[in-house]
This record gives structure tokens, C-alpha cells and sequence, in this order.
């Protein structure tokens, strides 16, 4: 089975059953790393430094002031 990479449309080869939600996966042509983040049905996420790529979920701490 390959799935898309999301960067450069290139296919990605991966067995389902070779790899475990949490693994990382590289895009061999532009090199961006995908975690994946579900088995059954595949599918994975681009990570950027800080964690998933995902503008929808920001990884904000927010302190309180006093």
C-alpha cells in the first residue's frame, strides 16, 4: 500500500502491517516526516518541530497572571 505524500505528491510506500501508530515514516523525495497516527485505516499526519502539523489545534500554554 502508498499513500500520498501531502508536500510533493509522491508516493509513499507502507505496509500496514510492518509498522505501529507512533512510528515515523520519511518522504524519500522531499524528506518531510509523517507519523502515523492510525492502523486500520492507515493514515498519517505530517509533524512539524513542535508536534502534528494541525493550525486547528495550537500548542499554546497559557499562564495565569497576577
Amino acid at each position: 500500500m502508498a499513500v500520498v505524500c501531502p508536500e510533493c505528491d509522491t508516493p509513499i510506500p507502507v505496509d500496514p502491517e510492518e509498522v505501529e501508530e507512533g512510528e515515523t515514516v520519511q518522504c524519500d523525495e522531499c524528506g518531510l516526516e509523517l507519523e502515523v497516527v492510525s492502523i486500520d485505516p492507515l493514515e498519517l499526519a505530517p509533524i512539524d518541530d513542535i508536534g502534528y502539523d494541525d493550525e486547528d489545534d495550537p500548542h499554546v500554554v497559557e499562564e495565569d497572571e497576577e
